[in-house]
């Protein structure tokens, strides 16, 4: 059967106004404090068409921080940032979910507190550089996680989580992706751990559980969601079997009856898709997003096969603030500004121009 990209969709107990959602982009325009100001809120705001946004990856707590400019949601002052923004973007008729975010081993001991060395499930160098205030520097060998520290985490995870709810967002989704501190302890190509977290599947996979249980203790599930990342290796990641893996994994995830999985289907850094992602979908009892190079028509065709109940849009969404109504009338869509992704001020941020209002005998 036939789903339209613009038909309304059931998420928990919010009706989505469509199937298009703003993927989470990092922007790096937060302020020194890490929290959302008014540029943000004008961001937000413009983008409100969105049956859903996704926010821009936010550290649940300082040593969480990998990139400077990023928002945070552990302080009262981002908080109230954030609550501009909700505010802001249900005045539209739009709903939101904040992506809560710990970096480990990619970052800097320049963005840290006190200096001190990034965490991660082991003491592997991941390969690159971070990016710092003083520019790029090459990254350091994390400090492997001692077992007792890492309720630590957890409990910042459930800290904000709170501070989400306090802000005002629809939801929350965890970012077990893209090589961060969950994704870390997921895929073997960065765990080696010989403890509770690390070895078998069950074991890699118990800090995205323990985050999700207090995540949970906060949210109710059908308001907290999950972003993977099977096979990307950004960030200097690798898996000896994604497809198996992350087929346990996703499998492991339908009692919780979350709002949706969010997954990026390939790899960012080479275009490719090596895995079959129709299994890793078939593995989820409820809702599937999926991601990665989506656009009009491969959107529509995934979602007609019931490949995707979802799909995640990160560049035509940066690019175009009305892209559903572009989508709807098939209108041309902005030049993208690659040179204004991160970072910088409101040029190319809000100031890509909205299509001209439709010819009402057009429509």
């Amino acid at each position: 059967m036939s789903t339209d990209m613009f038909s309304p969709v059931t998420l928990g107990d919010i009706k989505l106004s469509n199937r298009m959602v703003m993927a989470p982009m990092t922007r790096n325009r937060a302020d020194e404090h890490h929290a959302p100001h008014d540029l943000n809120v004008t961001y937000y705001q413009q983008r409100a068409t969105a049956g859903l946004i996704i926010t821009e990856a936010s550290q649940v707590s300082p040593e969480g921080v990998g990139y400077p400019g990023t928002p945070g949601i552990y302080s009262d002052e981002q908080v109230a940032g954030w609550q501009k923004v909700t505010n802001a973007v249900h005045a539209e008729g739009g709903h939101i979910f904040i992506q809560l975010w710990y970096c480990g081993r990619i970052s800097h001991p320049d963005l840290l507190p006190d200096k001190q060395i990034p965490v991660a499930p082991s003491a592997i160098k991941p390969e690159g550089e971070a990016v710092t205030l003083e520019g790029m520097k090459a990254f350091v060998t994390p400090r492997a996680l001692e077992t007792n520290e890492i309720a630590d985490i957890v409990a910042q995870y459930r800290h904000a989580a709170k501070m989400a709810k306090k802000a005002g967002f629809d939801g929350v989704e965890v970012h077990a992706a893209n090589g961060y501190l969950i994704d870390q302890f997921l895929r073997d190509g960065s765990n080696k751990r010989t403890d509770e977290y690390g070895g078998s599947l069950e074991n890699r996979m118990r800090l995205l559980n323990e985050v999700l249980d207090a995540v949970i203790e906060v949210w109710p599930s059908h308001r907290v969601a999950v972003r993977l990342t099977p096979e990307n290796s950004f960030n200097s990641m690798s898996d000896s079997n994604p497809l198996e893996n992350f087929s346990y994994f996703i499998t492991q995830l339908n009692p919780r009856k979350l709002a949706y999985v969010h997954v990026l289907e390939g790899d960012m850094m080479t275009k490719s898709v090596n895995i079959d992602y129709r299994v890793l979908r078939d593995c989820y009892d409820g809702l599937y997003m999926a991601n990665n190079g989506y656009d009009k028509a491969r959107a529509q065709t995934a979602l007609n096969n019931g490949n995707c109940d979802l799909v995640a849009l990160g560049v035509p969404f940066l690019s175009n603030p009305d892209l559903v109504k572009r989508y709807q009338h098939d209108l041309p869509l902005n030049e993208v500004d690659f040179a204004t992704f991160y970072g910088g001020d409101e040029h190319g941020y809000v100031d890509y121009p909205f299509a001209e209002e439709v010819n009402a005998e057009s429509v």
